[in-house]
């Protein structure tokens, strides 16, 4: 509840990326962290000698983070590329490995079937290696 309250505040206060790129995803793949800062910051709670600092320290790199994972995607959807052109740009945004779901993020104007379709003819041309089958399927980069 308090993650949800959070971005409505941080939209009250026009911090809107929210609306685009999912803050609590953001939250969710880094939650050791936040349950860390969370923990740190209760520190003194009775005491009244808490620092809320990390916390907003923490909540400042998510909000970042989602800013320029949105910018990110614009500049994907902006350069009005064919689908496996986006797909391929998507793909060099990305470190290690990744998913099917994840480039749809990254480039959210193309259908499923275009992603699908692009990344098969990626790994035709050797540019992706997929690894595993069906909901365990993950993608890396040939050139890494």
């Amino acid at each position: 509840m308090s993650r949800l309250l959070t971005t409505l505040l941080l939209y009250r206060c026009g911090y809107v990326v929210g609306r685009y790129i999912s803050l609590e995803s953001k939250i969710e793949k880094t939650k050791e962290n936040y349950y860390a800062v969370l923990e740190q910051c209760g520190n003194g709670w009775h005491e009244n000698e808490n620092d809320p600092a990390p916390f907003i320290k923490y909540m400042l790199g998510i909000v970042l983070a989602a800013y320029r994972d949105f910018e990110t995607r614009i500049s994907l959807v902006d350069d009005k590329l064919p689908a496996i052109e986006m797909v391929r740009k998507a793909i060099c945004e990305k470190i290690g490995k990744f998913t099917k779901s994840e480039i749809m993020e990254l480039v959210p104007s193309l259908s499923k079937a275009s992603v699908e379709n692009s990344l098969t003819q990626l790994m035709k041309d050797g540019v992706v290696d997929r690894h595993g089958k069906g909901k365990a399927t993950f993608y890396t980069r040939s050139d890494v």
